[in-house]
C-alpha cells in the first residue's frame, strides 16, 4: 500500500482512527489505574487498619519495656476484652513474652504469619505478625485479624463497578461520539431528502453540516448544490411553462381570428402557415432551451477556427436578411481557433448575430472581433443598435424577456440569447454583454485550442456538418 493510496488528513477515517485509539488508550489506562486500585482496596489492609495493628504493637512494646511479663499479661488482659480474636506477644525466637506458655497448635500458627503489606487472599482471618515500632528485634505482636479489618467486603460489588457498569459508560461515550461524527450528519441528509420527497426543495442542511472538511461535509455541500439545481431547474421549467402558454395565446388568437375572417383560401392558407410555423419555432427553441439548462454534461469538443464560423454563418444571415457582407465585418484572423462542439457553438453565434441583425439599424456594421487572453479567447460581437440600459445587461439572457421598447426593430420570442450562454456554458465558456460604442457588445469567452490543424480542412468539414437550414428564433 502507498502513501498516496491513504486517506486525505480531513479524512473521516482519520476522525474515527482517533476516536477508536482514544477509547483503547482509555480503557487500558482504566484496566490498569482502577484495576491496581481495586486490588489495594480487596487484597491490602487499609491504612486505618494497619495503624490500629501498628498501634496495638506499641502498646504491647511499652507493656513489656515497663512490667516485662507481668506488663504484657495485663495488657493482654485489657486486649482480650477489645478484640475477640487471639493475640499474644513473642520474641524473635518464637517465644511467648508472658506468663502464659504456647500451646503446640499456637506454635504451628506462628509458621505461617503475615505482614502488614501482604496481599489477603484467604477467606478465614488470618494471623498477622507486627513488629515492634521502636525495636523490632525485641518482640512481636502476633494479632488474628479482627473481622471488620477484612479487606474485600464488597469484592463482588466492585467487579461490577468494574468490569461492567465502568466500561459501559465509556463505551456509551464512545457510541455518542460516533452519533455525533455519522448518525446527525447522516440524519441531516435524510430529513432533506425527505423534504424534497415533500417538494420542498429550498431546505437546505446547517452550516455545521457543510462546513465540516470530511468526506460528509463534501456530501453536504453536494446535497446543497443538488438542491439548489433541483429548485433552479424546476423554477425555470415552471417558468418556461408558463411563458409559453402566454406566448402561445397570441397566434392561437390569431388563428381564431382568422379562421372566423371572410378571407381567401389562398389568404387563409398563408396565415395559418406563417402562425404554425411561428408556433413550431417557439416550441422548439423552448423545448432546446429547457434541455440545455438540464442536460450538464461537457459536450465533446473539437477544434473550430471562428473565421471559417464566420464566413459560413454571414453567408445564410445575408441570404435571408438581405443585409450586404460588407456591413458584416470580421476582424479576426485565421489564428483563432477554440475548443467547443461545431454545431453548438454555431448556433450561439448564429443566435447573436441574428439579434444583433435585428436590432441594428439598416445602414449599420456588425463587427466581430477577438483577442488572445491566457487559454482563452474573447470572442465579441459590436453591432450599432444603441445599447440597453445597464440594468438590464444582465435580464437580456432570461427567456422570454425582450426589450423592444429600448432599442428598435421588431422583437422575437427572447430565447435566442438564452440558449446562446447555455450553449456556451456547456462547453466551458462564458456569455456577457455590456454596451460599447453605438450598441451593444456580446463578450464569448472560448477555450484556446493548441495546434490546430489547417483551415482549409475545417472549412471544408463546416458546410456539410452545420444544420443552419432554418431561421434561429432570437
Amino acid at each position: 500500500m502507498k502513501w498516496s493510496d491513504l486517506p486525505g488528513r480531513h479524512s473521516l477515517f482519520w476522525k474515527l482512527a482517533c476516536l477508536l485509539v482514544a477509547f483503547c488508550l482509555l480503557m487500558i489506562w482504566l484496566s490498569w489505574s482502577w484495576g491496581r486500585y481495586m486490588e489495594e482496596r480487596n487484597q491490602f489492609l487499609s491504612d486505618d487498619a494497619r495503624g490500629t495493628l501498628t498501634r496495638y504493637a506499641a502498646e504491647a512494646e511499652q507493656a513489656w519495656r515497663q512490667g516485662q511479663r507481668t506488663g504484657v499479661d495485663a495488657w493482654l488482659q485489657g486486649m482480650r476484652q477489645r478484640e475477640k480474636g487471639w493475640v499474644g506477644v513473642i520474641g524473635g525466637d518464637l517465644q511467648s513474652l508472658s506468663t502464659q506458655p504456647l500451646t503446640d497448635k499456637d506454635i504451628e500458627r506462628l509458621t505461617f504469619l503475615r505482614g502488614l503489606d501482604w496481599p489477603i487472599h484467604k477467606k478465614n482471618l488470618p494471623w498477622l505478625r507486627v513488629p515492634f515500632p521502636g525495636d523490632p528485634h525485641a518482640g512481636n505482636l502476633v494479632i488474628e485479624l479482627p473481622q471488620r479489618f477484612m479487606p474485600g467486603r464488597y469484592r463482588v460489588f466492585w467487579r461490577v463497578i468494574t468490569n461492567g457498569v465502568i466500561p459501559g459508560l465509556f463505551t456509551l461515550l464512545l457510541c455518542v461520539g460516533l452519533y455525533r461524527l455519522l448518525v446527525v450528519p447522516l440524519n441531516s441528509l435524510r430529513e432533506q431528502a425527505n423534504a424534497w420527497r415533500a417538494d420542498q426543495l429550498n431546505v437546505r442542511l446547517s452550516r455545521h453540516t457543510t462546513n465540516r472538511s470530511d468526506e460528509l461535509g463534501e456530501l453536504g455541500r453536494a446535497f446543497d448544490h443538488m438542491a439548489e439545481r433541483l429548485q433552479s431547474t424546476v423554477a425555470l421549467q415552471q417558468q418556461l411553462l408558463r411563458d409559453l402558454s402566454h406566448e402561445l395565446r397570441t397566434p392561437l388568437s390569431r388563428l381564431r381570428v382568422a379562421s372566423e375572417s371572410e378571407q381567401g383560401v389562398a389568404q387563409l392558407r398563408e396565415r395559418i402557415s406563417r402562425e404554425v410555423d411561428g408556433m413550431q419555432r417557439l416550441v422548439e427553441d423552448t423545448l432546446q432551451l429547457a434541455w440545455l439548462d438540464t442536460e450538464r454534461s461537457r459536450l465533446p469538443d473539437e477544434a473550430i477556427q471562428i473565421q471559417a464560423l464566420w464566413d459560413m454563418l454571414t453567408e445564410n444571415a445575408c441570404y435571408e436578411t438581405a443585409w450586404p457582407a460588407r456591413q458584416l465585418h470580421c476582424a479576426v484572423d485565421s489564428t483563432c481557433w477554440v475548443r467547443g462542439h461545431l454545431n453548438t457553438l454555431a448556433q450561439a453565434l448564429e443566435n447573436i448575430l441574428r439579434n444583433a441583425i435585428r436590432h441594428s439599424p439598416s445602414d449599420g456594421v456588425i463587427t466581430l472581433g477577438a483577442q488572445r487572453d491566457g487559454d482563452f479567447w474573447l470572442v465579441w460581437l459590436e453591432d450599432q443598435g444603441g445599447g440597453v440600459a445597464e440594468v438590464d445587461l444582465e435580464r437580456i439572457f432570461s427567456p422570454f424577456i425582450r426589450l423592444d421598447g429600448s432599442r428598435p426593430g421588431d422583437g422575437g420570442f427572447g430565447l435566442g440569447l438564452s440558449i446562446a450562454r447555455n450553449a456556451v456554458q456547456r462547453q466551458g465558456g462564458s456569455l456577457w454583454a455590456e454596451n460599447a460604442g453605438a450598441g451593444l457588445r456580446l463578450n464569448m469567452r472560448l477555450v484556446a485550442d493548441i495546434g490546430a490543424a489547417a483551415g482549409d480542412a475545417f472549412a471544408s468539414k463546416l458546410a456539410p456538418t452545420l444544420d443552419l437550414r432554418r431561421p434561429h428564433i432570437v
